[in-house]
């Protein structure tokens, strides 16, 4: 099964995307490069949501992200996922910003395979705010395989 078969298989839509004050997905070459996608999600991780719901709003900046990409690209086949950065609004002690990222990380594993297109670089970062009081911003870099 290719990567949207398996995007459309675990529901995701690919509905069009409105042009907006900035790029979300910009293609140079042979890469894709995506805008920061910040969850619906608001808060701070480490003192008004847990872990998991950081997991949520992180796999929900992913399905925004391939919803950029598909919209963009036309599809999801053909792509390789490169570098994750994973942006996480955080109180100074939380340290499990690595945890979070994994929604994105994980929802690009079961579309692209872990152990092939999917198997990425990433940073995970705490930060003191993002835009919109967003719990979780993540950007991506894809490579258009030929």
């Amino acid at each position: 099964m290719n990567p949207e078969q398996k995007a459309l298989e675990l529901g995701l839509t690919f509905p069009d995307v409105p042009k907006g004050y900035l790029n979300l997905c910009i293609r140079s070459g042979d890469w894709l490069l995506t805008s920061g996608h910040v969850s619906n999600l608001k808060g701070k991780l480490g003192k008004d949501m847990t872990v998991e719901q950081g997991y949520q709003a992180a796999k929900e900046c992913a399905v925004k992200i391939l919803q950029s990409v598909h919209h963009s690209f036309g599809t999801l086949n053909g792509l390789r996922v490169l570098k994750l950065l994973g942006c996480v609004n955080s109180t100074l002690e939380f340290t499990d910003q690595h945890l979070v990222v994994n929604g994105a990380s994980d929802l690009l594993h079961q579309i692209f395979g872990k152990d092939g297109d999917g198997y990425h670089a990433r940073s995970a970062l705490g930060f003191a705010q993002l835009p919109t009081g967003a719990a979780v911003e993540v950007e991506a870099i894809f490579e258009i395989v030929k």
